[in-house]
């Protein structure tokens, strides 16, 4: 859910292309014909699903990225380059299809709005599955969420090597989990109300009792945004009073930055609990999934709670800063505000003591009884 690379996410401007644009741009910049096209939801990019008559793989996800970030190339390309890489690791993500010119992605003009703005444009394989949003979760597959967030970490960190990696350094992006100190700037677009007061505790608690910290965490590359949506699943068995799943497709990796291990962790446990009828139940099953692959530090299972909290911050308050400017969108923009709002007043309401109580007593039970 990227929204911009600074602090500043109004700078943007998402493409409007309709769908017979978007099937020319198909046909001119990758040489296939589209049978079938239709819309998908996005946050701040424009993205299609669609059918070509090809040989082989026939179905792709059209990516046209918002206008700034498409001003650097070098971040589309290590997120591309890295979504490669982990295929080849054997994860379940997309890969892009070459341009005419043997590209990874190609800077268009087009769309309906005003002015002549370029946007990026990738094809990307299109992963069949099921969002996490639309499943009812249970403890294996949080655990599973848990272990995918801690391996992609690890093995982008170790492994995954880019002449532009550094443009991961993104010092000012509003997504990144160590700014949420930028939505002092935003939360105006919350009005006056009990959940505004909620949001600036968080922000005066991280300021105070996480910034100082962030040193002693161990940094690495996030994906930075394994939400609900973001993660496909499939089923792996027939019951329908016991469903078990299994991870068929990792989304979206416009967020990725330089971050730390335990921001991952946050995010998906925060992510986790939206949809989740017991949400702080949740944390517990993601933190064992995760500390099967890298376990916390002391310090880091510290942070735990306002990082969670500071997750929500971010979401809660981006959105409807962004739903002010873009209204036509706001049903996709709110949707985590739909539930996020409920659980955040509960986390304080239940406090962090008793909160973390749950979740670590929960992982513990996990060093017992490790799931097969």
């Amino acid at each position: 859910m990227s929204s911009g690379n600074d602090c500043q996410p109004q700078t943007l401007t998402k493409p409007t292309f309709d769908k017979r644009e978007a099937a020319e741009l198909v046909d001119r910049v990758f040489g296939l014909k589209v049978s079938w096209i239709r819309s998908l939801p996005s946050y701040d990019d424009q993205n299609f699903h669609v059918r070509v008559s090809a040989e082989g793989a026939d179905e792709y996800v059209l990516k046209i990225t918002n206008s700034e970030d498409s001003q650097e190339p070098d971040l589309i390309e290590v997120q591309t380059q890295a979504m490669m890489f982990l295929s080849a690791e054997g994860f379940p993500s997309a890969t892009p299809y070459l341009t005419k010119d043997g590209n990874i992605m190609s800077l268009e003009s087009g769309g309906t709005g005003l002015g002549s703005k370029k946007y990026m444009v990738r094809l990307l394989t299109y992963l069949p599955g099921t969002p996490v949003a639309k499943i009812t979760t249970n403890a294996p597959i949080l655990y599973e969420i848990g272990r995918l967030a801690a391996s992609v970490d690890k093995v982008l960190s170790e492994k995954f090597q880019h002449p532009s990696v550094k443009s991961l350094h993104r010092g000012q992006f509003i997504w990144n989990l160590a700014n949420v100190p930028l939505l002092d700037q935003y939360v105006y677009a919350l009005g006056q109300n009990k959940y505004r007061a909620v949001v600036e505790q968080v922000i005066e608690q991280f300021k105070g009792k996480v910034i100082p910290k962030l040193s002693s965490f161990r940094a690495c590359i996030n994906h930075g945004d394994l939400n609900d949506h973001n993660i496909l699943v499939d089923s792996c068995s027939a019951s329908l009073e016991n469903p078990q799943y299994r991870v068929s497709g990792i989304l979206d990796f416009s967020d990725m930055s330089y971050g730390y291990y335990v921001f991952e962790v946050a995010i998906a446990i925060m992510y986790m609990m939206i949809e989740s009828p017991e949400p702080l139940s949740v944390g517990g099953h993601v933190l064992a999934g995760f500390e099967s692959i890298l376990p916390l530090t002391a310090e880091e299972r510290g942070a735990l709670f306002l990082l969670v909290s500071g997750r929500f911050a971010q979401s809660l308050v981006i959105a409807a800063h962004t739903a002010l400017l873009y209204p036509e969108n706001k049903e996709y923009l709110t949707i985590t505000a739909k539930t996020g709002w409920k659980h955040l007043m509960t986390m304080f309401e239940v406090g962090q003591e008793a909160v973390e109580k749950k979740w670590f007593e929960t992982a513990q039970a996990y060093a017992h009884h490790a799931p097969a």
